[in-house]
């Protein structure tokens, strides 16, 4: 397999992982990031060298839509700690006033 085909496959796993993050599907989301990872051995096996436009265009590709699964990623994770921090009273973010004695 050449780095082009290999690197259409991780793009189109990213493709699937972001579908299964926006639809909370917990076996696609596996499934694709199996696929990815299978991708990613593939193209470093090939090693490294030259890469002409096309490579660096599906590289860019690659790169952006990995940026876009780790936005999603990040704002479930944000959203999961609010949650948590409602349901144990902590919804302040943290913040607890203390009182301090305005005189000394």
């Amino acid at each position: 397999m050449k780095r082009r085909e290999a690197l259409i496959r991780v793009i189109d796993a990213l493709h699937e992982e972001i579908a299964a993050l926006k639809s909370n599907d917990v076996v696609a989301l596996e499934r694709a990031t199996q696929d990815k990872l299978a991708g990613i051995e593939q193209i470093a096996a090939l090693g490294t060298g030259p890469a002409g436009d096309e490579i660096r265009e599906l590289a860019d590709e690659a790169n952006r839509l990995n940026e876009t699964c780790r936005i999603y990623v990040n704002l479930m994770a944000a959203n999961v700690r609010r949650r948590l921090q409602i349901l144990t009273g902590d919804a302040g973010h943290g913040f607890r006033p203390t009182l301090v004695s305005a005189y000394a």
